[in-house]
């Protein structure tokens, strides 16, 4: 394949740029909090009925990822297939806006959120695929790490537009920025944090533009049946995995470590307005911290990924990762990872603050080195497949954060203990990693 010039490599990198806002505005800082504490009859039914959505959206992808990815492996070009799902992630996105505060059935909001999941997933996996054109294998840990930087950067700049201009507080009717909301949106509506749905999907048909632009797709192959193909080669494919030991114990362990970092992505803000009393704003600065911290992570990463390999920067994230968790936990407006403190002290917040700068660095480190890892674990022929293995296995147990979580919060009637789960899927990850090649099966033993 022709080199790729560096529009076609920018254009690559700036998908994690245009998907950003979906996680960061909607899934963890934003829209999230907005729904269980706003939307929803109480916080604890909204966080219960949140993770329900999860796992439902999370078991429906893992089904659909390996065969759609086969399927395009089997067809060559990606570009189509991410640009039907991008139709998905846009219109699940802006049909938020009509999530009003105390809605009698908010069941319409979760589907539609589920549907821009889905879109932005799949979106995903056709993406990561190209990864391994756009340069040779020694300097793609750096290309991973510079997308995810960018991905951060991104979450930092819609952060600072929806706080800064979109939502106002509802006791000064001011933003963040001590202006009145654009567009005269009604912070005792809810207005500026529905608009982030809007902001999110126009945000990622603009940013998009470049990649179908200028980044190059594969040549499509001259098969009678994509389906057929595809179907085919998957078959093929699992019925390798027994003796491929390294990439089934490098499916099977980010499985549960990156289930467990998307629960701490998506009920780590609940968990800051239920149990610390958080406002939105102050969730949404919260954000801009570990977005920024993520940045610098994600670079790091990806630089240690290129000089010790993939696999020690995933290993030590995750451990650190698993120590803020039991922090986290620790931390309540009264105590601070265990110590007792003063009534009324900051210094709750303050901690929170430092756990979600640590947070962000290590969740850039690991997706961007994660991403690494699988590209040596894969076959060059089946890369979009093995990417849609990498979705299965992350969707297969998908359910079982959200389940964990939503069960825990259930039956301890605690969002504070509902958080423990997590730390038992990063703990399960890690152990698993141990078995993993750093080099994959091929690497000479």
């Amino acid at each position: 394949m022709a080199e790729v010039s560096r529009k076609g490599v920018w254009g690559w990198m700036l998908f994690d740029w245009a998907s950003q806002p979906f996680h960061t505005l909607l899934i963890t800082f934003i829209f999230g909090a907005y729904f269980v504490n706003v939307v929803a009859p109480d916080p604890i039914t909204g966080q219960a009925t949140w993770g329900w959505m999860l796992a439902a959206s999370g078991a429906f992808i893992a089904i659909l990822a390996p065969i759609l990815g086969s399927m395009a492996d089997a067809v060559g070009p990606r570009k189509p297939w991410i640009f039907g799902f991008s139709i998905f992630y846009v219109l699940g996105s802006a049909a938020l806006w009509f999530a009003v505060p105390d809605m009698p059935d908010p069941i319409w909001i979760l589907i539609a959120f589920g549907v821009g999941l889905v879109g932005v997933e799949f979106a995903t996996v056709f993406t990561n695929a190209m990864l391994p054109d756009l340069g040779p294998p020694e300097k793609v840990g750096a290309l991973s790490g510079n997308g995810w930087a960018m991905g951060y950067a991104g979450g930092i700049v819609s952060l600072i537009i929806a706080l800064g201009f979109l939502i106002g507080s509802p006791e000064t009717g001011a933003t963040l920025l001590g202006f009145a909301p654009l567009f005269g949106l009604d912070p005792a509506m809810g207005e500026g944090e529905r608009a982030t749905g809007v902001l999110t999907a126009v945000w990622y048909v603009v940013f998009m533009i470049p990649l179908f632009l200028f980044t190059p797709d594969r040549p499509r192959n001259a098969v009678t049946s994509a389906l057929n193909s595809g179907l085919q080669d998957l078959r093929g494919t699992l019925k390798t995995l027994p003796a491929r030991k390294s990439f089934t114990s490098y499916l099977i362990s980010s499985m549960f470590y990156r289930d467990a970092l998307n629960g701490l992505f998506a009920f780590g803000g609940l968990y800051a307005t239920g149990v610390l009393g958080w406002s939105i704003i102050q969730l949404g600065v919260f954000g801009i911290v570990a977005a920024a911290t993520g940045v610098v992570g994600a670079v790091v990463g990806g630089r240690l990924d290129v000089s010790r390999g993939p696999k020690p920067v995933v290993m030590g994230s995750i451990l650190i990762l698993t120590l803020i968790c039991i922090a986290v936990v620790m931390t309540t407006p009264t105590q601070v990872m265990g110590i007792p403190v003063a009534e009324g002290s900051s210094a709750p917040t303050v901690a929170f603050y430092v756990f979600g700068g640590i947070l962000g660095a290590m969740a850039g480190s690991v997706q961007a080195a994660s991403r690494t890892l699988l590209v040596r674990q894969s076959s060059q022929g089946a890369m979009t497949q093995s990417f849609g293995l990498y979705a299965l296995t992350g969707k297969a147990t998908a359910w079982l954060a959200p389940v964990s979580v939503a069960a825990a919060t259930t039956v301890t009637e605690s969002q504070r203990f509902g958080i423990v789960p997590i730390i038992v899927l990063f703990l399960i990850g890690g152990l698993l990693l141990v078995a993993v090649k750093p080099e994959g099966d091929d690497a000479p033993t």
